[in-house]
């Protein structure tokens, strides 16, 4: 459904949701905004809205989701999988899709519009056309197309609105006046009706009109505004800010305490705002209604923009929203406030992988807030690493430590502008780290072990994950060159790192490169050994701990290159049976590869071509150079060129990428 702002399109799905419940059809309904273009917050939405719908479904999805690791196709197979076993029609609905149309997301849509299961149908309401197969799609006859000429109004519908449902009992001139006007845009008329609700002299009022549609709606926005209660009028205003409305934070925003009964009342009155859930506790204003509301504040109201946002930013960080929060500051003009949020948010937004808000926020304040702030310009760093842009990074850490050099050399290191002074102290082995990172990136590997043992020496006590991050680097490293004995040290020291830290399932990814290792070297027994070992440590753990199927892959691995199929096949069998999610991001590629094995064997070439394929689409690539060294034994990284290498993920420094 594409058509402009103001068409009805969501009118008519929400009137068309009722009749398809009351038909025992499962309805998923998205409202979508601008924040939600990330792709982390969309498909978390999108799997929210569907396990909201149908119970059950892609219920383990959201917290591989959150980990960001795993190629979307990846999560949606599962998610189209378990949505094919329904029984009952379903309709996943996203509405203001334009909003998040953008090419990080388009290539899971494609990939989910082309995989639907029969009873699951998508609905997309959009005010410009969205960035999919739609011409595939249409010559398939799989396309139901509404556009702005299908939702226009007739002048028969105009007159049914504006006499019966408005109650205005106008004449036919002018009920044809407002349609030419308005070429049957609801928005519009809805306007138009408001406006004219009171009035006595109807016709001069229409006849007063003229000019194209744009103009006509402004003046009717004024018209409208100017007819409200000073009351409302104030709170329209003063909540235009705000991209989405609840009680509190309108509260917040205006000063006032009556922020919910306002919205219900406004709601109820039809004056430009929908609900976003069905407990009435979220809203938004019609996004044309919005930007006119803005508009007129800025106008009318120029000093009073910035203390808006950030009375919101001030509600949002209480909350504990981040997000909104840095937003709002930065619109509010508070550079530094903006800084202070934006450096608290980086581990949580390093955590759920969205690197490109913190690249984000950090380009938008300025250099010379950036420059004095030294967790935050590293931060930045992490969030670069992790998206693959190493050009500049170098220059980034060596102004970080020139700064942290002088501060020390004139004792003022307490002026620093810091909001975790804890993380100003893991700064040095923090730094020592991406230039191992980067170093590996490069392809240096004597300069990898050389910054990782910096990083080692320079890491805060108690601070285990740097140093087994820049122990796994240093492991890499070595590796690459050959010295598999110090990359089997290195990788050990990573894995009691990350023990210490309490990151389990992490420990479970240093096994498969050390059990790698072993392989290579051909000492098959004490790999089976690390693997063994690390199923006891997710026995210790409560329910089916992340990387246990990886475990189960390796001890197929080692049974196959021993000769025992059997074996191979059973603990192939066992990984599957625990799931793709639970296994770490190359769990999908590894275990396609290890079957792929058993079948050329058995004689299926077929089959095991089609799994090779497979494999290639679900393996998920790193910023880091492959592994492409060591001897040649069945198995290992130079005789399977394609096997991504197994380093730690490049900001956060927390956990090893397998």
């Amino acid at each position: 459904m594409s058509a402009p702002a103001g068409f009805g399109k969501t009118t008519v799905v929400a009137e068309w949701v009722q009749g398809a419940a009351a038909g025992q059809r499962s309805v998923a309904w998205l409202s979508l905004d601008a924040r939600d273009s990330q792709p982390a917050s969309f498909w978390a939405y999108l799997v929210t809205a569907l396990q909201r719908a149908a119970p059950g479904v892609a219920a383990s999805a959201l917290p591989l989701l959150q980990s960001a690791q795993t190629a979307i196709e990846t999560v949606l197979a599962t998610v189209i999988n378990e949505l094919g076993a329904l029984t009952n029609p379903l309709d996943l609905i996203l509405d203001d899709y334009h909003l998040v149309d953008t090419p990080d997301i388009q290539a899971g849509m494609t990939f989910l519009l082309e995989h639907l299961p029969p009873r699951v149908h998508l609905m997309i309401c959009t005010r410009a056309d969205p960035v999919l197969p739609l011409a595939r799609l249409r010559a398939r006859g799989e396309l139901v197309e509404l556009r702005a000429a299908d939702l226009r109004f007739t002048p028969d519908e105009v007159a049914v609105y504006l006499n019966k449902a408005a109650g205005l009992n106008l004449i036919a001139g002018d009920v044809e006046a407002l349609e030419q006007r308005t070429e049957g845009w609801i928005a519009a008329l809805q306007l138009a009706a408001l406006s004219l609700q009171g009035r006595e002299d109807v016709s001069g009022f229409i006849a007063g009109f003229a000019g194209d549609d744009r103009y006509v709606v402004d003046y009717l926005v004024e018209e409208v505004l100017a007819r409200q209660s000073d009351d409302v009028r104030d709170f329209l205003l003063r909540t235009s800010v705000l991209g989405r409305l609840h009680g509190p934070l309108c509260d917040a925003v205006t000063g006032r305490r009556n922020g919910r009964a306002m919205l219900e009342a406004l709601d109820r009155a039809n004056l430009f705002v929908g609900r976003l859930d069905d407990r009435r506790r979220w809203y938004r204003y019609h996004h044309l209604f919005a930007d006119v509301l803005r508009t007129h504040l800025a106008d009318e109201r120029p000093s009073e923009v910035a203390s808006l946002h950030r009375r919101a930013s001030q509600w949002y960080a209480e909350a504990g929203e981040l997000v909104p929060a840095v937003s709002h500051a930065l619109e509010a003009g508070e550079v530094d406030r903006a800084a202070d949020l934006v450096e608290r948010a980086i581990p949580v937004l390093q955590r759920d992988r969205q690197e490109a808000t913190i690249c984000g926020w950090i380009k938008d304040l300025p250099d010379d807030i950036v420059r004095v702030r030294p967790v935050l310009a590293v931060g930045l760093v992490g969030a670069l690493m992790t998206r693959g842009e190493f050009e500049g990074v170098e220059d980034r850490l060596q102004e970080v430590e020139r700064l942290l050099t002088g501060c020390e050399q004139e004792g003022s290191a307490a002026e620093l502008v810091v909001a975790d002074r804890g993380a100003l102290a893991r700064l040095p082995g923090r730094i020592e780290m991406y230039r191992s990172a980067l170093a590996l990136a490069q392809g240096d590997p004597s300069a990898t072990v050389t910054h990782a043992g910096r990083a080692i020496d320079r890491a805060a006590a108690d601070d285990h994950v740097i140093r087994a991050a820049a122990s796994a680097l240093s492991g890499l490293a070595s590796w690459g060159s050959g010295d598999l004995d110090a990359a089997h040290a290195a990788y050990s020291a990573a894995a009691e790192g990350l023990r210490r830290a309490g990151y389990v399932a992490d420990v479970l990814g240093c096994s498969i490169t050390l059990a790698d290792i072993r392989i290579t070297q051909g000492r098959l027994a004490d790999a089976q050994h690390t693997y063994e070992r690390a199923l006891r440590l997710t026995s210790e753990e409560p329910g089916t701990l992340r990387g246990t199927p990886d475990m189960y892959v390796g001890l197929s691995q080692i049974a196959w290159e021993r000769g025992d199929a059997a074996a191979a096949t059973r603990h192939l069998q066992r990984a599957q049976e625990l799931g793709e999610l639970a296994g770490l991001p190359q769990h999908p590629y590894r275990w396609r590869v290890a079957k792929a094995r058993i079948l050329d064997a058995e004689g299926d070439q077929a089959g095991a071509l089609d799994l090779l394929e497979e494999a290639e689409r679900v393996l998920h690539r790193r910023p880091l150079p492959e592994r492409t060294t060591g001897p040649g034994h069945p198995g290992t990284a130079a005789a399977h060129p394609r096997r991504p290498g197994r380093g730690p993920r490049l900001g956060p420094p927390t956990v090893p990428d397998h």
